[in-house]
Order: structure tokens, then C-alpha cells, then sequence
């Protein structure tokens, strides 16, 4: 049986960890850092995994989360890595993954 609770925990621990090691960093330094650049990608790549893990009756929950975009940039990241385009990793990074770690907060409480 899947635990939920479980994988919105790696979720979130994944979170923590891009907002840590981006920093104070701003896009040119994303841009001109592989190390920054691998270690976005990798977290990124691990917390789209654990939403396809996640029951589709929490899902369905939060539908304002759209879960098969998530799991679509999860293929980009995985598989067409040479094709990966920073300009949209930091956008994501950006835009995106704080609307996510409010809503991860939410399904936790």
C-alpha cells in the first residue's frame, strides 16, 4: 500500500533542498553553475518520481496542482536530458515549485 504522507514528505524534503542550494543565487549563476544546475535537476527529478507514487485519491484532492505536467517534466528530466532547456528549469524552479511546497504543506497538515 502506498503511503502518501511518506512520499509528501520526500517531496517536500526535496523542495528544501533546491531552495537551499540555490540560495540567494539568481539566474545567471544557475545558468554558469553545472553544480548548481545537476543538483536542481537531480532534486527535481526525484520529487517529480514521487508524485507519480502519490494515490490518485490525493491527487484528485488537489486538483489546482496539475500532477501530469509534473510527471511530463519528470520524462523531459529522465530522458531527454541532452534537450533540457535551463531557461525552463529555472522558471519552474521559480514559478512553480513554491506553489507546490504551499500545497505539499497543506496535504501534510
Amino acid at each position: 500500500m502506498k503511503d502518501d504522507r511518506l512520499y509528501l514528505i520526500h517531496i517536500k524534503e526535496c523542495i528544501e533542498r533546491i531552495e537551499s542550494y540555490l540560495g540567494d543565487a539568481d539566474k545567471k549563476e544557475f545558468i554558469n553553475s553545472t553544480l548548481l544546475q545537476d543538483a536542481l535537476i537531480r532534486n527535481l527529478q526525484v520529487l517529480a518520481e514521487s508524485t507519480q507514487c502519490l494515490s490518485d485519491k490525493i491527487k484528485e484532492s488537489r486538483q489546482d496542482i496539475e500532477w501530469y505536467r509534473i510527471a511530463g517534466f519528470r520524462n523531459i528530466l529522465v530522458h531527454n536530458y541532452l534537450g533540457l532547456d535551463l531557461e525552463t528549469v529555472w522558471n519552474i524552479v521559480v514559478n512553480d515549485l513554491p506553489t507546490l511546497s504551499k500545497a505539499v504543506e497543506e496535504m501534510l497538515r
